[in-house]
């Protein structure tokens, strides 16, 4: 076997072997909408992408070790593709998310989440009147308020206590009203209304002390889900940043090992008919 099949063999391994953080990516997001982002569908194309990543690395390396061109031309058209795929979904998944931030709250480490602070297709899919249902729902299922309950001795955590706690995205949006609204703190998921005046936001009229209800109706709710998401996707988008500059380079490498062996094709029988048309000069003394 020549030192370029070898070479896109273990090249085809390589990509094998990155297809792995790209499906763990999938993995780890669906896990996330199952969990706690409740979006179930931004984890399909990560998963596609890996599984597909992995079947033409196996093309690729059937196609080195035995030599098939027709296999090789597959593994080189079919990872452009999936490299221009992977290109559109890092594009994809950034511009989706550019939006949104969470908004620092005074005296408190937490931080609050408002839905105007996000716009573009990822806001209106999340906010719309046939997916919000579902998420909410979801969220609800979690039981992700239900677990930021803490006491001590069996006694709940005091309002200071409270305020110090790193909060994430949805525990901050849906379990528990806005600072604004002024509710007075009784434990992480019940709030009673001041003596002042609730604030303005429709958020303070949706918070509800109900353990079904809470703010998920809120747009707090969704602004929170929404920064979850973002932060998700950023962090899977991370890694297949890293995943894409490695594939693009075993790519390239890979197309020049395999021009190389096709010119070494067709170079052989010429040089063999040379060997054998080309016969050594006698000389007559």
């Amino acid at each position: 076997m020549r030192t370029s099949s070898q070479l896109i063999g273990l090249l085809n391994f390589l990509t094998f072997l990155a297809s792995i953080p790209i499906l763990g990516g999938g993995i780890w997001l669906s896990s996330r909408a199952s969990n706690t982002d409740c979006l179930k569908f931004l984890q399909w194309p990560l998963i596609i992408i890996g599984i597909a990543i992995m079947v033409v690395s196996l093309a690729g390396i059937a196609g080195s070790c035995y030599g098939n061109t027709f296999l090789m031309y597959l593994y080189l058209w079919a990872m452009f593709v999936i490299i221009a795929t992977l290109i559109g979904f890092v594009i994809f998944a950034y511009a989706v998310t550019d939006k949104g931030t969470g908004r620092p709250v005074s005296n408190k480490v937490y931080q609050e989440y408002y839905l105007q602070d996000y716009s573009g297709w990822l806001e209106e899919r999340v906010t719309s009147h046939s997916y919000w249902p579902k998420i909410s729902s979801c969220i609800r299922d979690s039981h992700v308020c239900g677990k930021l309950r803490r006491d001590f001795g069996g006694i709940p955590e005091s309002a200071d206590m409270f305020s110090m706690r790193k909060l994430s995205p949805i525990e901050s949006g849906c379990c528990k009203p806005p600072t604004g609204c002024g509710y007075v703190y009784q434990n992480e998921t019940v709030w009673i209304m001041g003596s002042g005046m609730v604030g303005t936001d429709l958020d303070c009229g949706r918070w509800n002390n109900d353990q079904e209800t809470l703010c998920y109706n809120c747009d707090s709710c969704k602004a929170g889900v929404l920064g979850s998401l973002k932060k998700s996707w950023r962090r899977v988008s991370v890694i297949n940043i890293v995943i894409l500059i490695i594939l693009v380079i075993v790519y390239v490498v890979a197309c020049a090992a395999f021009r190389h062996d096709k010119r070494m094709d067709n170079d052989e029988p010429y040089g063999e008919t040379r060997m054998e048309k080309v016969q050594p000069t006698r000389i007559h003394f």
